[in-house]
């Protein structure tokens, strides 16, 4: 009898200890929201793991429990009305956040409320809500970044009317610009898989203290996801998978990831693969040009000869179809509760991309090229990432210290319309970088980032054209020096902030950078260079100064002075190429680095944490800002390259550039179930033209942009209706260089627009979410400013998702 009793009263203490834990859930999604701070009054909190489940045994007593996140605001519960929801609750997203954490403005957590930067935060509930298709669309989606596309294959995001190799990317720690990312248009971005972010934080405005070289426009900091332990004795197995499907380009992706958690050791693999088929553009087009963006003809081989062949559905924007593979491996080893080691492999590749815009060129009433191909696009990452946690140490509280590789292949194939010769570039960028990154705490109100990178590129560069008839190889010019080009930078940087109070809060930084370029030319045949090599060695020093007032509840102010730089890569240096047609640029190995002044107010009102309305002003001043101009080449203005003859340009320093602009932003939560969220962004940007004497518009300073939307949610279930909109982008405000791509807008530039859509979520139990979106609902035909491919047409976007 005493064991039968003793047994019972085991049993019974371990069904009270099971329902003393609290699972908290999302409302519409069914998503565990982990990290959430549970306690009752005067009680320390508790935080959910990452199965949204908090043990809340120490608080049984209690009359009711405090539930608070930056996502979901504040909650009270009775502890009678929490047992009669068998401990399990489900809690409503918010869209007016108060305490959202950043990382990114210097390596270390800060709400962002004390960040003197302007910064768009983008969480994996978003992502998985917008369902994009890349990263790159993600990024649009935000509406406060701009992406110009030049084929469907790409994603150039802008930052305050910088682009390219002057807005910097960030993986994980690691930054991907490298020293061939140009000056043009870029679509590196969507090696990334957006279906394996964690989270996306998009820093606005010069950035070298933390980030150095390239950060002129910003950071755009992916964080993937990463392994996650077991919370109890057993070893724990989840994952997810989705297949979607969307009509304009006849996508078909499908996605599986899957978490192996022991007790000191986890596992997280993922693979993704998508095929995009031809991309259909809008009907509806502008009356003011109806020919916008139909693609009347395309070329294909009839009995070995290329052909013109009228196209059936001018809409249908013949060869924008490829397709890509993301493959992603994480590895983590728990030594204790001080030191985590992190091993993270990437591997992203992808068919033939090809080139839209080019394959739209006239020349003498024929198409242009035949080919036009981006290579497989293959990016090639690991890391090793050592974190340290000594919140008594001495040097430091937290360190980071990530050792980096990366190999990136690209490749260009063109050929003429009716020419059998199709010339390959190759280019193969080997990347091997330190970053160690330290904070330290001092008392309560103070903390010191300090740290160092180093980071060595290795560029090789090879050409050939191959008869296609014949299969004869022959030699052809590279696009960078054949006698390949090392670029290494060092940097060591401090950022020191202080709170003097809640409210007032003072930061300050300061980096000094050394970059050093060498590039070597073997064969000058193609070319008759007036150099076999060149080199560039330059220091340089970044500097912010930050403050932030909250004088009184509800109100922001941010006070914001910066400065940035960019040295010279290989591309701006080295590079031989047609930016356009009729222009070809040449080497330039008499290029200085270009340096960014900053200056930023914003002011932000914050009512009741139920609405915010945010706005910001800046002002950047570039000196030896480096722009594509006219130049000469062994004394001539124009020279013969590809059988044309083409003028001469070359990335130059011209005196000084000024962007300036605005940025404003209205969030409300209505109540439970609606939100609004709606942005709107201006840039304006000139540089001086000393040969002309005249002042001319900057290239990638996009149109004013934005997004408004309006969510409901309830249980289960989540829609929202929202539209994009671009403002002009007339032709007296195209720079030019030719880099914002003239001959692909209208006569008067790139129309103004708007799209209407719609997207809806509905959870079914625990395991199966629906997705479906119409993009586009009035099937407009439009385009992004610079861009040299249609966007999609009215479009039905389905997913299904699981999880496990």
């Amino acid at each position: 009898m005493k064991k039968i009793i003793t047994i019972s009263m085991m049993v019974c203490a371990v069904v009270s200890v099971h329902a003393q834990q609290l699972t908290i859930l999302d409302k519409s999604s069914r998503e565990p929201v982990g990290n959430a701070a549970v306690y009752s009054k005067g009680g320390s909190p508790v935080l959910t793991n990452t199965k949204g489940v908090a043990d809340i045994s120490s608080m049984s007593s209690a009359d009711s429990l405090y539930i608070k996140h930056p996502a979901y605001g504040l909650h009270v519960y009775a502890m009678e009305e929490i047992k009669s929801k068998d401990y399990k609750l489900l809690i409503a997203y918010r869209y007016v956040m108060i305490g959202e954490v950043i990382v990114a403005a210097d390596k270390s957590e800060h709400a962002k409320e004390d960040v003197a930067y302007s910064a768009e935060i983008i969480s994996k509930r978003q992502v998985e809500a917008l369902n994009p298709q890349t990263s790159g669309d993600m990024l649009m989606n935000t509406g406060n970044v701009f992406v110009q596309k030049s084929q469907m294959g790409g994603s150039s995001p802008v930052l305050r009317g910088f682009e390219a190799n002057k807005v910097l990317i960030v993986v994980d720690g690691v930054r991907m610009n490298n020293a061939i990312y140009r000056a043009g248009h870029l679509q590196n971005v969507i090696t990334l898989d957006p279906n394996m972010l964690d989270r996306t934080e998009v820093i606005f405005g010069p950035s070298s203290v933390i980030y150095g070289s390239d950060a002129l426009g910003g950071v755009m900091h992916f964080y993937t996801r990463k392994p996650v332990v077991r919370s109890d004795e057993k070893t724990e197995v989840s994952g997810n998978a989705f297949v979607r499907t969307s009509h304009a380009s006849n996508e078909k992706t499908g996605h599986v990831d899957f978490n192996i958690g022991l007790k000191k050791l986890a596992f997280l693999t993922s693979v993704t693969f998508s095929d995009f088929g031809d991309l259909r553009a809008g009907n509806l087009r502008n009356p003011y040009d109806t020919a916008f963006g139909k693609r009347y003809f395309y070329v294909t081989q009839v009995n070995g000869v290329d052909t013109m062949m009228r196209n059936e559905d001018w809409n249908v924007q013949k060869y924008t179809g490829y397709s890509q593979m993301d493959l992603n491996e994480k590895i983590l080893f728990r030594q204790g509760d001080k030191i985590i080691h992190l091993l993270n492999l990437q591997y992203s590749n992808s068919s033939n991309v090809p080139r839209y815009d080019r394959l739209t060129d006239m020349s003498g009433g024929n198409l242009r090229f035949a080919e036009w191909n981006y290579g497989p696009q293959k990016r090639l990452f690991g890391s090793y990432t050592l974190s340290l946690n000594t919140p008594e140490g001495k040097a430091f509280s937290h360190g980071t210290v990530i050792l980096a590789w990366q190999d990136i292949d690209e490749e260009r194939i063109t050929r003429r319309f009716k020419n059998n010769n199709r010339t390959s570039q190759f280019e193969e960028v080997s990347v091997i970088s330190v970053n160690a990154d330290f904070l330290k705490k001092i008392g309560e109100k103070q903390q010191l980032n300090y740290g160092l990178e180093a980071v060595t590129n290795d560029v090789q560069s090879k050409a050939m054209t191959t008869d296609i008839t014949t299969g004869t190889v022959t030699d052809a010019a590279e696009r960078y020096p054949d006698g390949g080009s090392k670029m290494n930078s060092g940097a060591v940087y401090v950022a020191h902030q202080i709170k003097f109070s809640d409210k007032v809060i003072l930061s300050e930084g300061l980096r000094y950078s050394l970059v050093t370029l060498e590039s070597n030319w073997v064969d000058t045949a193609f070319f008759p260079f007036p150099f076999t090599s060149a080199k560039m060695n330059n220091g340089a020093v970044s500097g912010n100064v930050a403050l932030v007032l909250m004088p009184c509840k509800g109100w922001r102010f941010n006070l914001l002075a910066s400065t940035g730089f960019r040295a010279p890569n290989v591309d701006d240096m080295g590079k031989f190429f047609d930016s356009s047609p009729g222009n070809v640029v040449v080497p330039n190995p008499g290029l200085k680095p270009e340096y960014a002044w900053n200056g930023e107010i914003g002011v932000t009102k914050t009512i009741n944490e139920m609405a915010r309305m945010e706005v910001s002003y800046f002002y950047t001043v570039l000196t030896n800002a480096i722009v594509i101009k006219d130049f000469t080449f062994n004394g001539s203005d124009s020279v013969l390259y590809d059988g044309s003859m083409s003028r001469v340009q070359a990335a130059q320093n011209v005196n000084t550039a000024w962007i300036q602009g605005i940025a404003g932003a209205f969030t409300a939560d209505f109540n439970e179930h609606f939100s609004m969220r709606s942005t709107v962004n201006w840039t304006y940007g000139r540089y001086e033209d000393l040969d002309n004497d005249t002042i001319v518009p900057m290239d990638h300073i996009p149109p004013m942009f934005g997004r408004t939307g309006l969510v409901y949610k309830t249980k289960n279930f989540e829609m929202e209706g929202y539209t994009l909109y671009n403002g002009w982008k007339r032709l007296k405000d195209y720079s030019p260089s030719g880099e914002d791509n003239q001959q692909y807008a209208t006569v008067a530039g790139t129309p103004a627009w708007y799209t209407l859509n719609a997207r809806a979520a509905y959870q079914f139990g625990k395991f199966v979410r629906l997705s479906v979106a119409l993009e586009n609902i009035t099937d407009l035909h439009y385009r992004h400013f610079a861009s040299g491919v249609s966007s999609p047409g009215r479009n039905l976007v389905v997913s299904l998702r699981t999880k496990f």
